[in-house]
């Protein structure tokens, strides 16, 4: 007689007691890594609405930093205020919240156990926007443990000319992080001043980065969504001569995927600056679903938005995700 799955058992959190198959599947991949490490990847893939189905949507705080607190906030003064994004993660059922460590500091023990957390360990301003970036070291191991988090977050720039430097600061806050049983997510944009601003982008490019990140350890890779445009002359006789299809964006998102070991490691896509039509959004969400990738992490296009509409915007992105609406 067959056995059947036992059904996962949800706690009123969202987050489920079992392993489901696909999570089980999902945590094999990352054969080397110790127990630890795979427990914080399990919180991950079994919190909020989308616990135990491999896919996600994270919440990610950083854009103060990043572009500037009037930039990202005044269109909703609320997000001042570093509890708003806490509550705004744990109500939307996010599969976890990402931020520097001002912001984690500022409302983690308020939230403690509500909501996975991943610390941002390096961030890069614009006050001196050179086109070569690199950004500083903000956090350590020892702070995300100090915190409660589940995993660490790094932000690499290939095509920088400081690249090679940041892929040594990663290895190493890798190597830590996993020591100590924590996650490792890798924000991988390209940028610098050999590559195009419609390179950033690039199909080519795009997949370079994710395979970049996978191969420095990460466990969960984000990228920008990729366009059909070609980078790299070399590049582009090997797409021409494999005929490989990136006409549509979940074929772009396929291939994508297919160059993070062959979608054996977790690759979501960036929200990107505010759309004003939510279904724009939606229809990139689609698109990443369909050509296999593990979602999205979503920022300006969530906290930007007034705070109903952001919860009801990001439960859509959701029940696509789970493939409960097209």
């Amino acid at each position: 007689m067959a056995v059947m799955e036992p059904a996962p058992r949800v706690s009123p959190q969202g987050a489920t007691s079992r392993n489901t198959h696909r999570v089980h599947e999902i945590l094999n991949w990352y054969e080397s890594d110790n127990p630890g490490t795979k427990t914080n990847l399990a919180r991950l893939l079994n919190h909020g609405h989308l616990a135990g189905t491999g896919k996600f949507v994270i919440l990610p705080v950083d854009q103060g930093f990043e572009h500037g607190p009037a930039r990202s906030f005044a269109v909703n003064p609320a997000g001042y205020d570093p509890n708003y994004h806490f509550e705004m993660a744990i109500q939307a059922g996010c599969n976890a919240y990402a931020a520097p460590l001002g912001f984690l500091e500022a409302g983690a023990a308020r939230h403690e156990g509500e909501i996975p957390l991943i610390l941002k360990l390096n961030n890069h301003d614009v006050l001196h926007d050179e086109k070569d970036p690199i950004s500083a070291v903000t956090g350590s191991v020892h702070d995300a443990l100090r915190l409660g988090c589940v995993a660490i977050g790094f932000t690499i720039y290939p095509g920088s000319a400081h690249a090679q430097e940041m892929y040594g600061q990663l290895r190493a806050l890798a190597e830590d992080a996993k020591n100590h049983g924590l996650a490792v997510v890798v924000w991988s944009y390209p940028r610098g001043s050999s590559i195009s601003k419609d390179g950033e982008t690039a199909i080519d490019v795009v997949a370079y980065a994710a395979h970049i990140a996978a191969e420095l350890g990460a466990h969960i890779v984000k990228v920008k969504l990729p366009t059909a445009h070609i980078e790299q002359p070399e590049a582009q006789k090997a797409y021409d001569k494999a005929a490989v299809p990136i006409a549509t964006l979940a074929e772009r998102v396929r291939h994508v995927v297919q160059s993070t070991f062959d979608g054996r490691r977790i690759l979501i896509f960036s929200g990107g600056a505010t759309k004003p039509k939510d279904e724009d959004v939606f229809d990139e969400a689609r698109a990443i679903r369909d050509g296999g990738g593990f979602g999205s992490i979503i920022g300006r296009n969530s906290f930007q938005r007034p705070k109903e509409h952001a919860l009801k915007f990001l439960e859509t992105i959701m029940q696509i995700y789970a493939g409960e609406i097209k």
